[in-house]
């Protein structure tokens, strides 16, 4: 997959609305397949000069293959970490606020938070905490505290995923080996009774079953549309989930399948 330039990463920051349309173009045709511009117009309801631009940018980034009068994907099924920021901004947010919640501020704290937007965000929700020690391997987290003086942050190396803006290998899995924390906080591309914790890649699976292994805890972090799902790479069994931070919109059947194995759900309100 090509990654974006540093102007077209400010194009999608600053543009909300197209960054959101541009999101929902590459889940239609993840779900589709190849669709023609005319039933890509209709199902966005916007012209074909916007949607000739927008197809444009995306196959500049390597998102899509244009083909003659429509388009197909171009690549897999996950989204790159600038897409993911966009979708469901409400509910991630909600979900951040609730897990920040549910850790302990009136002791000393270390823990693990992974990758992914979600994950960000009860990061941000961490930044005002004392005494607390934050351990990631991922870009985006490590900048949203960054510039927190209150905080103690350390990042693992590791090689950086284009997709995830994650450091990921044997350099961060020997990191996360050296370490011991008391909450691993993991977001996930699928969460469910019969597959577990999934992701992606392979490799991230593999650096977040190494945070996960030297937690006391692990505390999952993802919206309802990741419940339910299952992604090809496996970080860990559902029974080893302590605590599963969601929202409303997650399957009902499979959240009773996760508190039958001991998870304790919490569900963040979302506000509409």
């Amino acid at each position: 997959m090509g990654t974006a330039t540093p102007s077209a990463v400010r194009s999608w920051q600053t543009s909300p609305r197209r960054a959101q349309r541009l999101v929902e173009i590459l889940d239609l045709l993840g779900e589709r397949g190849l669709m023609s511009v005319d039933c890509l117009c209709r199902e966005l309801r916007v012209s074909s000069a916007t949607l000739r631009r927008d197809m444009t940018h995306l196959e500049e980034q390597g998102l899509i293959s244009r083909t003659h009068g429509g388009a197909r994907p171009a690549t897999g099924p996950e989204l790159p970490v600038r897409l993911r920021d966009t979708k469901r901004p409400r509910a991630k947010h909600a979900i951040g606020v609730t897990a920040a919640a549910l850790l302990p501020s009136n002791r000393p704290l270390a823990v693990a938070i992974g990758g992914g937007s979600t994950a960000a965000e009860v990061a941000r929700e961490l930044g005002t905490r004392r005494r607390l020690t934050i351990v990631t391997n991922a870009l985006t987290t490590a900048a949203a505290v960054a510039a927190r003086p209150n905080l103690q942050v350390i990042m693992t190396g590791g090689v950086i995923r284009a997709n995830s803006f994650e450091l990921v290998g044997s350099l961060a899995e020997s990191a996360f080996n050296g370490i011991s924390v008391h909450v691993a906080i993991l977001g996930a591309d699928g969460v469910s009774v019969a597959h577990g914790v999934t992701t992606h890649d392979p490799t991230e699976a593999r650096t977040n079953h190494a945070m996960v292994s030297h937690a006391h805890r692990l505390m999952v972090v993802a919206d309802g549309s990741k419940i339910g799902r299952a992604t090809v790479a496996k970080v860990a069994d559902a029974s080893a989930i302590d605590i599963l931070v969601t929202d409303a919109s997650a399957d009902p059947r499979e959240l009773a399948g996760l508190k039958e194995l001991g998870v304790r759900v919490r569900l963040a309100r979302v506000p509409r």
